[in-house]
């Protein structure tokens, strides 16, 4: 990997970044367009059904023969909502492309780095791929593990608490933290919370951010259909969807009519079955999910191994022993038992602290 070629392929990752809160389903997307040692074109993927990056970035220029095509992912080679990229790079006369990561994707997969090289185009592949990787997590979750990229956010006091015992949490942290966490919403394509927590909360769900975004689609396990049909989550922009395992058709239809969508689910232990649940998510292309969730389900989801990275939000205070914990976990009583994280990143929020970790 040249020094040019690194310099090129960050640009274009600083433009597929700029797609971070509106390009779900798809992955982000940029490229940028140099001959001559000079950028010629730049685009990056917005939304779904809008042009591609290379599309874009074509667009952006006039005579793009002979240039070099750096792209963050693999050009398409098939028919989607839009036209295959390589078509479009081939017929410009794109002589190089330059890529981060081969598409995860079973209907391109090596199979646009081909056609490219069929028609006398030099391809190079894994620049900056780590970082490319990290901007698509869930995208290659979803079409590898046939799951989303799961992350759980969550707010506790120095001991540990997310809550006091009566079930008051407002507010733990700070509104610094709670602005990241909004900004956490708007990355994700979904969000997942239990029941409980909307009996307890009524929250809204959905991310408050001072730039446009595609709101996540509500989640919500409700294993005996107990939601409120005045659950100001139903009324809000976007999907809300219900995962159950009743067949109480009076409370269903009644939810629909409300507006909210209903999915029967069989059961494990009278709740629907998590590993199913990640699947049917991933049906539905949600890429990336963020659970915001109380201490049974997130214990659940921690046994089961189905959360990929935690994000959690320590504040400077003290709740107390009788406060509520952050996992319920009743099978844990020895040493040999416990669960263990790896801490990737530690900053500063405001008065607060943000750790990142991953299980291990």
């Amino acid at each position: 990997m040249s020094a040019q070629d690194a310099l090129y392929m960050a640009r274009a990752l600083v433009l597929a970044r700029q797609g971070i809160y509106s390009t779900d389903p798809n992955p982000r997307v940029g490229c940028v367009l140099v001959k001559n040692n000079a950028i010629i074109g730049e685009g990056w993927h917005v939304k779904a059904g809008f042009p591609h990056a290379e599309a874009e970035a074509l667009k952006n220029t006039q005579d793009a023969k002979g240039a070099t095509a750096y792209v963050t992912l693999e050009p398409c080679s098939h028919y989607g909502r839009t036209p295959p990229c390589c078509d479009a790079l081939i017929a410009a006369g794109i002589s190089r492309v330059v890529v981060a990561m081969q598409d995860p994707n079973p209907l391109v997969a090596g199979q646009g780095l081909k056609k490219l090289q069929a028609a006398g185009i030099e391809v190079i592949c894994g620049v900056l791929q780590h970082d490319a990787e990290l901007l698509n997590r869930g995208f290659i979750t979803r079409m590898t593990q046939h799951k989303p990229f799961v992350r759980s956010k969550l707010a506790m006091s120095l001991d540990g608490r997310t809550a006091m015992a009566s079930g008051e949490s407002k507010w733990i942290t700070s509104a610094e933290s709670r602005r990241d966490a909004h900004r956490l919403r708007a990355e994700s394509s979904a969000v997942l919370t239990g029941i409980n927590t909307v009996l307890a909360d009524d929250p809204a769900l959905n991310a408050r951010v001072d730039v446009d975004v595609e709101q996540p689609i509500r989640v919500v396990l409700d294993s005996q259909l107990r939601m409120p049909v005045t659950a100001q989550i139903a009324s809000l922009p976007g999907r809300c969807l219900i995962l159950t395992c009743s067949q109480d058709n009076l409370k269903r239809q009644a939810l629909e009519k409300a507006g909210f969508e209903v999915f029967y689910f069989d059961n494990i232990n009278a709740q629907p079955d998590l590993q199913t649940v990640m699947a049917f998510l991933a049906d539905q292309q949600i890429n990336n999910l963020l659970i915001e969730a109380g201490a049974i389900l997130n214990g659940a989801l921690l046994s089961e191994q189905l959360i990929d990275e935690y994000i959690i939000y320590m504040a400077p205070c003290v709740l107390g022993d009788q406060g509520r914990g952050l996992f319920s976990l009743p099978n844990l009583h020895r040493m040999a038992d416990k669960k263990t994280f790896k801490l990737n990143d530690v900053r500063s929020i405001g008065p607060d602290l943000r750790l990142t970790l991953t299980p291990t």
